[in-house]
C-alpha cells in the first residue's frame, strides 16, 4: 500500500482530526462506581473506539479506518478523514452491502486463524492506487466502492465475483488487476472486466491453489498464497496439496443440532500438506515451476519478489524448524540457490519474523536472533553488518528510508515491558532515537519510506490511542485520541481505576520474572484473595505498561487481586528466557508459576488460602499441570479450552517445543496433561467450547474420560456452538459469572478477611 508524502500529510491534517460522528448510540449505564461483567461485555467496548486498518489513501486525500458501530461493538464499517471537507464520513456501510448469507466454512476458518472470528461486515480493505476507490471484500462478496471522482458513491460488483465466495482479494501493485481465491484456484481481472482463473480446477479437492495452507495461517502467520509482481505481470502461486493429510472428525456441538466435518487436520508427527510454488503470468497463459530443494516436507515460510522484480525470494523453514534458508529465484526458469541459512541454537528452534526489508540495490535488512537476541543487520554481497545489539529485542521493522538512510523500528531497549518506537541510523547504528512517549506501551505503522508514522499507544489508565506523525515522532494529528473523559464508555468508572504495580522475583535459576498487579482498596490488617492469570506459552508477553483491559478492572473491584506473571518460556526476553521449554512444556513454566504463588503468600495482604489460578488455550494447560504438580498450592484452578494431549495438536507448534513424537524419550507423556491428571485434589473448573477447531474438545474429553475414571471430582462449563475464542455479550458474562460462581462455592470469594 503506497501511502501519501508527509508534505501533503501535514497540510491536510495540521488542524487535527474531528471526532467521527457516530449513529445514535445505544443506552449507556448509568454512571457508577463499580465495573461490572456486564458492562465489560457490553457495546458500546469499555475502552472506546477500537478502530482497525488505519491507512491514508495514496493521494493523502483520505485517511481511512475499520470503526466499530456503537450499537454493535463487533461490526466494522469503513470510515474516512476527507481533507476536502476537513469532516470524517462513512465512505462503506457494511449492512448496506452485506448479503445477510453465513460465510463459508473456509473463510470462518480463515478467520478463526486471524484471530478476528466474532468480527462482521468489513474487515480488510484496499485502495486503488489512484485513490477514487476501494477494493472491499463484504460477507463473501467482493466490490469496488467509489469514494470520489465522477462515481463517488456508488459501489460496483467484480465481474465473475458477484454471487461466488471469494477469498484473500488483492489490487495488483499498478491497481489496474484483481486477484483473489474461488473454488480452490486463483483468479484475475481487470478492475472493470470479467474475471478469469489462471490456475487449474485439478480433480483432487484436496489440491489448493492461491492458498496459505492451515499450518502456514494457525502457527506460520502467513495468511496469504500469492504474491504480485511489482510490474503486475506475473504472480508467485502457491500450490498445496494436502491428500496425505490424516482426516479426523471435528464434531461442531451446537444447541439444536451437531454437525460432524471431516477436516484435514495435521497432527504432531502425521504428514503435513505438500506445498510447491509456481510462477504464473497474469494472463494464465505461462506457470513456471519454482524449484524449493529436494526435501518436499518443509514449510514454505515468506515469499517477496525483490523491488525490481528480477528475483523471488523464498524462505524455506526446514520440518525440524531448526534452519531457515533464503532462496533467490529466477522467476524466468523457477532455478533457485540458497543465499543464505539461519540455523537455531542448539536445544532451541528458529522464530520466523516479519522484521526485513530488501531495498533497491539487492541487499537487505534482516532480524535474526543468531546472537541471542533479535536483532537487525545489513547483508550485502553475503556480508553480514549488525545494526542493533544488546540486551533487548527488536520486535518490528515498520520501515526503511533509504534515501537518508534510516530505518524506524518497534523494541524493548529502554524498557522490557513496554514497545518504543526508534529512528535508527543506518550508516551509524549505535545512535538509536526513541520517537514515542516512554509513558506508553507503543507501536506503529508508516508508509514504505518511514516519513510518516501511525503510532498507536496505550497507559495504565489509558486506553488505546493512535496519532499521525512525521519522521522525527511528532504528532501532526490524533487519529483517535480516545481520551477517558465526557461521554467516554470508561469515564464513569475511572475514579476508581486501580493503578497497576510491576515487579521482579528470581526464578529457581536466578532468571528474573516479572509481575504485574493490580490491587483493590485495601483496609489495614485485612487479607485479599488472588486472581492469578496466567499463558505461560512461547511467542506471548503477558506482563506490559500498557492498558490492561477493562476485564482486570472488573475482578478488582469484586475484591480480589490480579496478578500475572511471565515465566521462562514467554516472548521478548531473548532465546536463553525462551528456550528452556524446548522438549520441556509444562515444566520450567510451572515452577516459574509457583515462584509468584509463594512470594504472594508472604505478603502481608495476601490471603494465602485464597489464591485461584485461571488460565485459556495455553493458560487452561498450565492450570492443570499446575494443579498435577503442587497439589494445595492454588486453592482453586479453572482451565479454558485447555490442550491435555500434545498428539492432539498441529505439527508446526509442537514438534517446534516437543520435536517428533515418535522419537523416544517420553516426551509427549511428560507434556501432557493426562498422566498425572488423577493428582489433582484442588477444586478444578474446565471450560470449553464445543466446537472448537484449535484446541478441538476432545482434549477435555479425554480429560473428562481420564478424572472420571480415578474417581477424581471437578466441575465442567460447555457451550455449544463456540469455538476457541468463547465469547459474545451474554456468552462472556455467563462464563466469567460460572468462573465467580465456583470460586465462591469453593472458598475464593472476593473481599478482606
Amino acid at each position: 500500500m503506497r501511502l501519501a508524502l508527509l508534505s501533503i500529510i501535514a497540510a491536510a491534517l495540521c488542524g487535527g482530526l474531528p471526532a467521527v460522528a457516530q449513529e445514535t448510540p445505544v443506552t449507556q449505564p448509568k454512571p457508577a462506581t463499580t465495573l461490572t461483567l456486564n458492562r465489560v461485555f457490553a457495546s458500546p467496548a469499555i475502552a472506546g473506539a477500537a478502530p482497525r486498518g488505519v491507512h491514508l489513501s495514496p493521494d493523502g486525500r483520505f485517511l481511512t479506518q475499520l470503526r466499530n458501530r456503537a450499537d454493535d461493538r463487533e461490526r466494522y464499517d469503513l470510515w474516512g478523514f476527507d481533507r476536502h471537507t476537513g469532516k470524517w464520513r462513512m465512505l462503506v456501510d457494511s449492512a448496506k452491502l452485506s448479503s445477510g448469507q453465513e460465510l463459508s466454512q473456509v473463510e470462518k476458518m480463515n478467520r478463526e486463524r486471524q484471530r478476528i472470528g466474532g468480527l462482521k461486515g468489513i474487515v480488510s480493505y484496499d485502495w486503488a492506487p489512484d485513490s477514487q476507490s476501494v477494493l472491499v471484500p463484504v460477507d463473501g462478496q467482493l466490490f469496488v466502492a467509489h469514494v470520489a471522482g465522477p462515481h463517488a458513491g456508488t459501489v460496483d460488483a467484480i465481474a465473475g465475483a458477484k454471487g461466488a465466495e471469494v477469498l484473500n482479494p488483492s489490487l495488483g501493485p499498478k491497481g489496474g488487476r484483481i486477484a483473489f481465491v474461488r473454488d480452490r484456484r486463483l483468479w484475475v481481472a481487470p478492475l472493470a472486466g470479467s474475471a478469469e482463473p489462471v490456475t487449474p480446477l485439478e480433480t483432487s479437492a484436496d489440491v489448493h491453489w492461491g492458498e496459505a495452507e492451515f499450518i502456514a495461517q494457525e502457527e506460520l502467520h502467513r495468511f496469504n498464497g500469492y504474491w504480485w509482481s511489482p510490474d503486475e505481470t506475473r504472480l508467485a502461486v502457491e500450490r498445496f496439496d494436502e491428500s496425505g493429510v490424516g482426516l479426523v472428525a471435528r464434531a461442531a456441538i451446537g444447541a439444536g443440532a451437531t454437525s460432524v466435518t471431516q477436516q484435514r487436520y495435521p497432527a504432531a508427527g502425521t504428514a503435513n500438506a505438500v506445498v510447491s510454488l509456481a510462477i504464473v503470468a497474469a494472463d494464465g497463459e505461462t506457470r513456471v515451476a519454482v524449484d524449493l530443494g529436494a526435501d518436499k516436507d518443509i514449510y514454505l515460510a515468506r515469499v517477496d519478489w525483490a523491488r525490481d522484480g528480477k528475483t523471488l525470494y523464498v524462505q524455506r523453514l526446514n520440518r525440524a524448524q531448526d534452519r531457515l534458508d533464503m532462496l533467490a529465484v529466477d522467476p524466468a526458469t523457477g532455478a533457485s540457490h540458497v543465499l543464505f541459512s539461519e540455523v537455531a541454537a542448539p536445544k532451541s528452534w528458529i522464530n520466523v519474523s516479519d522484521a526485513y526489508r530488501f531495498l533497491s540495490d539487492g541487499s537487505l535488512i534482516w532480524w535474526s536472533e543468531r546472537d541471542g537476541h533479535g536483532h537487525l543487520y545489513h547483508v550485502r554481497d553475503g556480508q553480514w553488518r549488525q545494526l542493533t545489539r544488546g540486551n533487548w529485542e527488536v520486535s518490528a521493522l515498520i520501515a526503511v528510508d533509504e534515501k537518508a538512510g534510516r530505518a524506524i523500528l518497534t523494541g524493548n531497549r529502554d524498557d522490557v515491558l513496554s514497545g518504543q518506537v526508534y529512528a535508527l541510523d543506518l550508516a551509524h547504528p549505535d545512535t538509536l532515537t526513541p520517537l514515542g512517549d516512554p509513558a506508553f506501551d507503543n507501536h506503529a505503522s508508516a508508509d514504505g519510506k518511514g516519513q510518516t508514522l501511525i503510532v498507536t499507544r496505550s497507559g495504565d489508565a489509558q486506553p488505546t490511542q493512535s496519532y499521525l506523525a512525521d519522521a522525527m515522532g511528532k504528532r501532526l494529528a490524533w487519529i483517535e485520541e480516545n481520551r477517558v473523559e465526557g461521554a467516554h464508555p470508561y469515564a464513569p468508572y475511572l475514579a476508581n481505576h486501580r493503578p497497576a504495580q510491576f515487579g521482579t522475583i528470581k526464578a529457581a535459576d536466578g532468571t528474573e520474572l516479572h509481575w504485574v498487579m493490580i490491587t483493590p482498596p485495601m483496609e489495614p490488617g485485612k487479607r485479599y484473595p488472588v486472581f492469578t492469570y496466567h499463558y505461560g506459552g512461547p511467542s506471548a508477553q503477558v506482563v506490559r505498561r500498557g492498558w490492561q483491559g477493562p476485564l482486570a478492572q472488573a475482578v478488582v473491584a469484586k475484591g480480589y487481586v490480579w496478578f500475572a506473571i511471565d515465566n521462562r518460556g514467554a516472548a521478548n526476553r531473548g532465546v536463553a528466557f525462551e528456550s528452556p521449554i524446548w522438549h520441556a512444556m509444562g515444566s520450567v513454566e510451572v515452577e516459574d508459576q509457583l515462584a509468584g504463588t509463594r512470594w504472594l503468600k508472604s505478603q502481608p495482604f495476601i490471603d494465602p488460602a485464597r489464591i485461584a489460578t485461571f488460565g485459556w488455550s495455553y493458560g487452561g494447560y498450565m492450570t492443570l499441570k499446575m494443579l498435577e504438580q503442587h497439589p494445595g498450592e492454588w486453592t482453586a484452578g479453572i482451565a479454558v479450552a485447555p490442550v491435555t494431549r500434545w498428539e492432539l495438536y498441529d505439527t508446526a507448534y509442537t514438534e517446534r517445543y516437543l520435536g517428533d513424537p515418535k522419537a523416544p524419550g517420553g516426551v509427549y507423556d511428560r507434556a501432557g496433561a493426562l498422566l498425572d491428571a488423577p493428582k489433582i485434589a484442588d477444586p478444578l473448573l474446565v471450560i470449553h467450547g464445543m466446537a472448537d477447531d484449535n484446541v478441538v474438545l476432545d482434549n477435555t474429553t479425554a480429560l473428562i474420560a481420564t478424572m472420571q475414571a480415578h474417581a477424581v471430582p471437578f466441575e465442567m462449563m460447555l457451550y455449544p456452538g463456540q469455538t476457541h475464542g468463547i465469547g459474545g455479550p451474554k456468552i462472556s458474562v455467563h462464563l466469567y459469572n460460572a468462573v465467580f460462581d465456583f470460586l465462591n462455592r469453593h472458598g475464593v470469594a472476593g473481599g478482606g478477611k
